[in-house]
């Protein structure tokens, strides 16, 4: 990679700030998800994979992949001064989260030459939408202990059972599949699999999760005698638990190499003292109650300190008493940051917090209804707060298992 100067990064920054400023469709005249987990309409969905093409054709998602995949082929500075400038315009999510921050990574890190020509390009394009089959619903986060299976056939694998909480299950075209090879191996880790499975085959078939909110965006997906290319196995058998593990590890935010953007909205405490200044209080303003206000000061020091979390976590010499302490815990605290940031602005809103979006009496047309509720699925994917905590007492604290 050719070297770049400070100069043509400042002149990227700008330009990438002028696009967003220019080109984000800040009312499209329907209402837009909060997350990728959100994406229950297909209205939804084609304003959304629209958006993420538009973002990347004009260079300003995948900007550090790497060019001969259909990347940018530029430093990662280039791509965080791009998604800097999205969040800056709040700018609509990307669609494809699956594809351009587990998927995609996991296929330059570990994947062959064939599977990243095939895939990488339409992953950024949103072309080609992934989704992913861990859960099943007897299993819970068992992960180790999934139970579809994959038996091969000559050429092919015959896949059957069921996985759960697809996300976007109902309009991808491919799933990270991990998938039971061998129910005789000496333990439940060696007989797992890792696959990447076409879901429009015949023997597939999703069902649609209605969620709290009234919202969809999950599905249950079932597979029948559904017969998949061989070469879809992704290491050799027997080597999907560490595929998986890899695969976790960009879905927790503790390794880098996504492709840019953002997949959640991201709420700024701030915010929060906006709705505090127009919320009310015995009459009176809600910021003016002194055990409020300094509520209201702990969650803006503390997401001022998880951003600066983040920053060190990039700076070895600053971790070096326990590594892997940042990027372990990252995902717990800010789900839970995010969830109980909601819950507070909940309280703010009072009685009118009963009201849900769409209905006009709702505070912020029920942003904040929809942030609390929506919340606690990002406390369960990926890992329930729960196991995330058991692993940063396992791996970073040193504690025994429980």
């Amino acid at each position: 990679m050719a070297a770049v100067s400070d100069r043509e990064l400042s002149e990227f920054a700008a330009d990438a700030d002028a696009w967003f400023a220019e080109n984000n469709p800040r009312d499209p005249g329907f209402m837009l998800p909060l997350t990728f987990m959100e994406v229950g309409t297909d209205e939804q969905f084609d304003f959304l994979r629209a958006w993420q093409r538009k973002v990347y054709e004009a260079g300003y998602l995948g900007a550090a992949w790497p060019s001969e995949y259909g990347g940018g082929g530029l430093p990662q500075a280039f791509q965080d001064a791009a998604t800097a400038a999205m969040r800056k315009h709040k700018c609509p999510i990307m669609l494809n989260a699956i594809g351009i921050n587990w998927t995609g990574p996991l296929l330059l890190d570990m994947g062959t030459e064939e599977d990243r020509h095939k895939y990488i390009k339409g992953i950024l394009s949103a072309e080609d939408i992934w989704c992913q089959g861990f859960s099943e619903p007897e299993n819970g986060s068992d992960l180790g202990n999934a139970q579809l299976k994959a038996v091969r056939e000559g050429d092919e694998y015959v896949l059957n059972g069921s996985k759960i909480w697809t996300t976007q299950g109902n309009y991808a075209k491919y799933m990270i599949l991990l998938a039971r090879t061998n129910p005789d191996a000496p333990n439940k880790y060696a007989g797992l699999s890792f696959f990447l499975a076409p879901m429009n085959i015949p023997g597939v078939e999703t069902r649609p999760i209605r969620k709290l909110t009234g919202e969809f965006g999950f599905t249950q997906t079932f597979f029948t005698d559904a017969r998949i290319p061989a070469s879809c196995l992704m290491g050799e058998e027997g080597q999907g638990w560490l595929v998986a593990m890899r695969t976790l590890e960009y879905e927790r935010g503790a390794r880098a190499g996504q492709a840019g953007g953002y997949i959640m909205t991201e709420f700024d405490a701030f915010q929060i003292v906006d709705l505090a200044r127009r919320a009310t209080r015995a009459g009176a303003p809600a910021i003016e109650d002194p055990v409020l206000r300094d509520r209201l000061v702990d969650f803006v020091i503390e997401a001022q300190g998880l951003k600066l979390c983040k920053q060190r976590g990039a700076i070895a010499p600053l971790n070096q008493e326990r590594p892997m302490g940042l990027a372990l815990s990252n995902k717990v605290m800010w789900t839970e940051f995010i969830r109980r940031l909601n819950e507070f602005a909940m309280t703010l809103t009072g009685a009118a917090g009963g009201y849900y979006a769409g209905d006009a009496n709702a505070v912020d047309e029920g942003l904040w209804a929809r942030g609390y509720l929506n919340a606690f699925s990002a406390t369960i994917g990926g890992g329930t707060s729960e196991v995330q905590r058991n692993i940063v007492g396992e791996h970073v604290l040193g504690l025994p298992k429980k």
